[in-house]
């Protein structure tokens, strides 16, 4: 298995081989911050546009592209404002030690400077897309600051708070291009992210084994027999609620969306192998960046929902 050391070392060392608070250090600290890598959590925003059957209608990308990017900005926001408020906790983690605020390169004030600024931004951003898509970029960035002060401390309120940061990128995304909203890709989407984020827990839970609570209270009042019960309700669910969209979806013709479902399967699965079997549940976006069974079901399911859906 890969040793999954943070990837935020290197930049430590290169931070501090410049003197660590010096002005290169504080920008190479505040793009580490950033989490650029995390923004293939806002390709949900296309979703939508994706399953209209819209996707060849060009005046819909710029909507489409501008609620992407204000989520980025608003994402970025979030976890600058995440790790600013855990930084003392983030120091006993064996991995998130090395953030940039947690590590010292980047100071507190410049931090939160530049978190008010992105938010701003992305609010901005937002608005620009029309009124319910700005209200739906203030819903997330309240969400998360509700979640980073309070919600992640309470059981399972913690998990939902999370998975509806996913829910809210699908929905704005629908909104901003003007497309009817199915009630069964809310589900779904609300069914996958709930999988994702009990899977990241579980993965929390058992790599840091008797310390879990020590850098995460809630992680103390869950058990890995019970994570391993949602893990398998939800993802049991998961695959009904999509089979079932697949067929009632009245997007593609004679239920031929029904086709998309094995790379679904097989991705579900993989994915909970590599939960199970190899530990790697932690980083959802690594794993789509990196595994290749992963990354391949998810391009074949999106190659199958074009070519079913605009060219047949």
């Amino acid at each position: 298995m890969r040793d999954k050391s943070d990837s935020f070392a290197p930049l430590q060392t290169r931070a501090a081989g410049t003197g660590g608070t010096s002005v290169p250090g504080v920008l190479m600290g505040l793009f580490g911050s950033l989490r650029l890598r995390q923004w293939t959590k806002n390709l949900l925003v296309f979703a939508g546009l994706l399953f209209s059957g819209r996707l060849t209608d060009r005046t819909l990308w710029l909507p489409a592209v501008g609620a992407f990017g204000a989520f980025c900005l608003l994402a970025s926001a979030v976890y600058l404002l995440n790790d600013l408020w855990d930084r003392e906790q983030d120091r006993q983690h064996p991995r998130k030690c090395h953030r940039p605020i947690a590590a010292g390169i980047l100071p507190p004030p410049v931090a939160l400077a530049a978190a008010g600024f992105l938010s701003l931004a992305g609010l901005f951003l937002a608005f620009c897309g029309g009124m319910r898509v700005g209200y739906l970029g203030a819903g997330y960035l309240v969400l998360n600051l509700a979640y980073i002060i309070k919600v992640k401390e309470i059981p399972l309120l913690d998990i939902f708070s999370v998975a509806m940061g996913f829910v809210l990128r699908a929905v704005t995304g629908v909104v901003a291009v003007g497309v009817e909203l199915s009630p069964w890709f809310v589900l779904c989407t609300v069914l996958l992210s709930l999988l994702l984020v009990l899977g990241k827990r579980r993965q929390e839970l058992v790599s840091l084994a008797v310390g879990a609570a020590a850098h995460r209270k809630v992680l103390g009042r869950y058990s890995q027999v019970f994570l391993d019960q949602m893990i398998s309700i939800i993802a049991t669910a998961t695959l009904v609620s999509y089979s079932l969209y697949t067929f009632f979806s009245e997007a593609g013709r004679h239920h031929s969306l029904m086709w998309t479902i094995p790379p679904v399967l097989y991705g579900l699965f993989r994915y909970l192998y590599l939960v199970y079997e190899e530990g790697r549940g932690g980083e959802p976006e690594e794993i789509l960046l990196h595994d290749p069974g992963i990354l391949g079901s998810v391009l074949l399911w999106v190659l199958s929902i074009l070519v079913i859906l605009y060219f047949l």
